[in-house]
């Protein structure tokens, strides 16, 4: 098992992605891209020039077609990648609104109770939802 580390606070410089697990009239929002098996948190890579909210903002709109909604950021969380440590920033949004799925890289969006079993990433993401629901 993938081990999550939690953190309250890491240097700007060192966030690479954000995650925003997602709700919307009382269900988890998962992504499914085109082709693909299995679901998704959205979230992504931070681009050049862009703060790690703005990239949180980008990766949901981009990846569920939110037009409206509250972000509000819950922790930074780590993992080990190939080249060491890899720090992201996790968000919650609870979405309002949606605007068309914009066509990039998903197919579609679901909304669910429970957490899927299909996970792009079964190490990693149900420790970050768990994680939100802590907040919630």
């Amino acid at each position: 098992m993938q081990e999550v580390k939690f953190y309250e606070s890491v240097s700007d410089d060192h966030l690479t992605f954000a995650v925003v697990v997602s709700r919307y009239r009382g269900k988890w929002v998962f992504c499914k891209k085109k082709g693909g098996e299995t679901y998704e948190v959205p979230g992504g890579r931070r681009k050049p020039g862009e703060n790690i909210e703005e990239t949180a903002r980008r990766e949901l709109y981009e990846e569920t077609g939110a037009a409206r909604f509250r972000l509000s950021p819950v922790c930074v969380y780590s993992f080990e990648g190939a080249d060491g440590e890899v720090f992201g920033m996790l968000y919650f949004a609870e979405i309002q609104e949606f605007f068309a799925l914009p066509d990039f890289e998903m197919e579609r969006i679901d909304f669910l109770e429970n957490i899927p079993e299909n996970l792009a990433y079964p190490e990693i993401e149900p420790q970050l939802i768990h994680k939100v629901e802590e907040i919630l």
